[in-house]
């Protein structure tokens, strides 16, 4: 009995199903027109492919310090763990949108008593979903007990729940690309943060050095000004060398503990509890880039990768909208029974049902849906050129950061060049400056050039790795990396 109810409307969803189509266009990849080489290097550009592995790319600045920080980011830092909720929330809202393809059941069961006055003849009695008349007469009350099984389904005939299961899959994908966005701007930022700190390091014990030297000077004009061979002003000019050399010591310390304090929340950690060792003996390690390097690598870019996914969500939104064009077709149903005793519910004769098919259609909204409809193509539009300027400026930073690693190799061979030769310059000045050959401004001049010449060395390695973790961030996770 139950298996001839339900054959129409199992057939009708079968048909229904069968017919079936997905209105609105088919999403394809935007089509840019790119050059079939990068200027710097001649690397040549791919196709995205940002869920390719990266590796640990920090690796090749082979600092165990650096290494043991990055392995916290991906578990610690809070932007991360925060891009990592909203990913599993789009995931949660692709199954959300999928569950509309299916039908839903629901049960219903209940008992009503019910009665009325000894003039009255019956009782209207709501609940469980339906209306009842239980009749009561002279006073008398009854007792109706019902259970029952119902289905419905919206089908999915013109695709609307399918491309918006396209779009939430879309979405999910985006929000899977900001993550792995987000995970590695952590690791790049702190691994430039930790590149600045060490070189607030390296110049800490450079002006700490600088300030002995400046002492000894001071003592040399002193002595020379209380001889009476030497004017006051070279003992006004060694204290003011001095002190402000003294000023710089401090302003770098606050400097470098800002680093420390960023590094901190960076791993997940409070600035108080957080600490790194002052290493003024640490040597900086200039990874060097390959002439030869895989284009494929530019595919892993996490910001090119959302951009595109984004469009591809924009572009299924249109065939929701547009599906609302189309009148929506339901099927429902329902299997129970109904009795007065509870013994005999479940019997055959007390057994009711029903099926049905729904079509629905707007006749009429003041132009709404078609203006929901050019709404959703003004979207993708957005879309599209958004990922057409992302792309471009993928391309663009990935050449600057070319350009930077090429001219800082040459420039800090010249600069290399020019801080030997400042040292030397100083030394012999205040050789000539002890017998008296020189002024103590000669000195200063020459004391001042050579520490200047030192520290812009040492920031010159500090440039030359942040340029790497720049360019590692541009190709979306480095070179070395399997792909």
């Amino acid at each position: 009995m139950r298996r001839r109810m339900f054959r129409p409307l199992t057939s009708a969803a079968a048909a229904l199903a069968l017919a079936g189509c997905m209105v609105g266009p088919n999403y394809h990849r935007p089509q840019m027109a790119l050059a079939p080489a990068f200027k710097e290097r001649g690397w040549a550009p791919a196709r995205p492919a940002d869920l390719s592995p990266r590796g640990d790319w920090w690796t090749i600045f082979d600092d165990p310090t650096l290494d043991g920080l990055e392995s916290r980011v991906a578990i610690s830092n809070q932007n991360v763990a925060a891009a990592e909720a909203a990913y599993r929330q789009s995931v949660a809202l692709v199954s959300e949108q999928r569950a509309g393809l299916f039908p839903t059941l629901s049960l219903d069961a209940g008992a009503t008593r019910a009665g009325g006055g000894r003039g009255g003849s019956g009782a209207i009695v709501s609940g469980g979903g339906g209306t009842s008349v239980v009749t009561g007469v002279g006073g008398r009350s009854s007792t109706t007990y019902r259970a029952s099984l119902g289905a419905g389904w919206d089908v999915d005939l013109w695709g609307r729940i399918r491309r918006g299961i396209e779009a939430a899959r879309g979405t999910a994908e985006a929000s899977e690309a900001d993550l792995a966005a987000a995970r590695l701007s952590a690791q790049g930022t702190l691994a430039t943060d930790y590149f600045d700190l060490r070189e607030s390091d390296i110049e800490i014990a450079l002006l700490a050095q600088a300030v002995a030297g400046y002492q000894k000077s001071l003592k040399i004009a002193q002595n020379r000004f209380n001889a009476g061979i030497a004017p006051h002003s070279d003992v006004l000019q060694a204290q003011s060398q001095l002190a402000t050399t003294q000023a710089d010591l401090a302003d770098l310390t606050r400097a470098r503990a800002q680093f420390e304090h960023a590094i901190a929340v960076l791993a997940g950690a409070t600035p108080e509890t957080f600490a790194i060792a002052a290493d003024p003996a640490w040597k900086p390690t200039i990874p060097a880039v390959p002439n030869a390097v895989p284009s494929s690598l530019l595919q892993r870019r996490p910001d090119v990768a959302a951009a595109e996914r984004r469009a591809a969500a924009a572009s299924a939104q249109i065939g929701v909208q547009v599906a609302a064009y189309f009148p929506d077709v339901s099927l429902s149903g329902s299997y129970g029974f109904s009795a007065s005793e509870l013994g005999k519910l479940f019997s055959t004769s007390n057994s009711v049902w029903s099926y049905g098919v729904s079509i629905a259609e707007t006749a009429f909204n003041g132009g709404l849906t078609g203006a929901r409809v050019s709404a959703a193509r003004a979207a993708y539009d957005q879309a599209v050129a958004q990922y057409r300027q992302t792309v471009l400026a993928a391309l663009q930073n990935v050449e600057d950061q070319l350009a930077a690693t090429r001219v800082l190799a040459s420039e800090y061979a010249l600069r290399e060049e020019a801080a030997r030769d400042a040292d030397l310059s100083a030394t012999m000045i205040l050789n000539q400056y002890r017998e008296g050959q020189v002024d103590y401004t000669s000195v200063v001049t020459a004391q001042v050039a050579a520490l200047n010449a030192r520290r812009t060395l040492v920031q010159q390695a500090a440039s030359r790795q942040t340029a790497a973790v720049a360019l590692v961030q541009g190709l979306g996770g480095g070179w070395t990396a399997p792909y």
